[in-house]
């Protein structure tokens, strides 16, 4: 048992990241697509998702490092931090790579979101997409314990619940792009003053 102690920590670490992601990605949709109401929300809804966020981060970190120091399968830091340097499943590894980076570019993003444009901001707050869907892969790739039927459920559940909300927020957004697009008004010729028998004053000849 002493042996793996980051073994394991390596595994329950990525386990619950990617629960704690799949959570603040579907809260951050529970909000978005309003499902609380149309009312003003509360600041601790907002803040929730940030927080489950972060712990995302942590629990990522808790990962890769335990991975560094268990000795069951051999990483160094270059095979952590760059994809295809390693020669344990560099593959399935990978999407675990670019998962953790987008992660670090949402959670940064969403720290200096009162310093950054509108639009800047939710460019790289769609990386939550890709990301939830990369370290899915990883999960299911790379991780040990995919094969247990809990975490097969647990997988299951979070995919389709994501799922559902994305689907739910895409059919919103079109809607809204329809009820809000500007109406071109139909053109009107201009009138001829000497046609009309007016003339540029107003008076009639």
């Amino acid at each position: 048992m002493n042996d793996k102690v980051w073994w394991y920590a390596a595994r329950s670490g990525g386990i619950v990241a990617w629960v704690l992601l799949a959570l603040s990605v579907l809260w951050g949709l529970a909000l978005s697509t309003k499902v609380f109401g149309k009312r003003p929300r509360p600041n601790w809804l907002l803040d929730l998702h940030r927080f489950l966020g972060g712990l995302s981060v942590v629990f990522t970190a808790v990962h890769v490092v335990s991975i560094l120091f268990d000795k069951f399968v051999t990483f160094t830091v270059l095979n952590v931090l760059v994809p295809y340097t390693g020669s344990w499943h560099v593959g399935a590894v990978a999407w675990g790579i670019v998962a953790m980076y987008m992660l670090v570019a949402v959670e940064i993003t969403s720290l200096l979101r009162k310093r950054l444009s509108k639009q800047a901001w939710r460019a790289v707050h769609y990386l939550s997409f890709p990301l939830f869907a990369f370290a899915t892969i990883h999960a299911v790739t790379a991780g040990t314990d995919r094969h247990t039927a809990l975490l097969r459920l647990v997988l299951a559940v979070g995919l389709l619940s994501v799922a559902v909300l994305t689907i739910v927020r895409v059919w919103q957004a079109d809607d809204h792009d329809v009820m809000t697009s500007p109406r071109v008004p139909p053109r009107i010729p201009a009138r001829d003053p000497q046609r009309s028998g007016s003339r540029p004053g107003g008076k009639s000849a």
